[in-house]
């Protein structure tokens, strides 16, 4: 099965969201060893986040840093032929990973657009505001109309 970008051709991914607390920027192998750190310390945190309930990521046995590398190229692979947009979180004013979010086609007719975000255990506190962020920035710069992205609690 072949991939196909899901954006219109003349449509330009925004390449950061800058807010107070963190930032967004594509997702590419330069944070490798942060981004291991950061959920390989939150497993278990991650899988309860909304919207990874369901999946296998991260995986419970972890992975080698070499294998997050590939991962990751293969994410940054995607988002250059518009197939997927993913984006690390990095806290703001640093390099360090605090998070990551997944922008792809919905798996279901439903939905134009899947989104899942996960933020470090110890910065659990900053995923309500991520997902506040992200549900704005998607309404103002993405052509998406129907988009599953999980509710957060309040």
């Amino acid at each position: 099965m072949s991939k196909t970008a899901f954006v219109p051709a003349d449509f330009e991914p925004p390449r950061e969201l800058a807010l107070e607390r963190f930032r967004l920027v594509p997702l590419g192998v330069e944070h490798n060893a942060s981004d291991h750190a950061a959920w390989s310390a939150s497993i278990a945190h991650i899988r309860a986040t909304p919207g990874f309930e369901s999946t296998d990521w991260p995986p419970l046995d972890g992975m080698s840093l070499e294998a997050n590398r590939g991962d990751r190229a293969s994410h940054a692979r995607d988002f250059a032929e518009r197939t997927g947009f993913t984006y690390t979180v990095l806290k703001r004013g640093t390099d360090e990973v605090i998070g990551c979010l997944y922008i792809y086609p919905a798996k279901s007719a439903e939905h134009d657009v899947e989104v899942r975000s996960w933020v470090r255990a110890d910065v659990a506190e900053l995923d309500a505001p991520l997902h506040a962020a992200v549900t704005r920035w998607l309404a103002e710069r993405w052509p998406f109309e129907r988009v599953r992205y999980a509710e957060r609690p309040a």
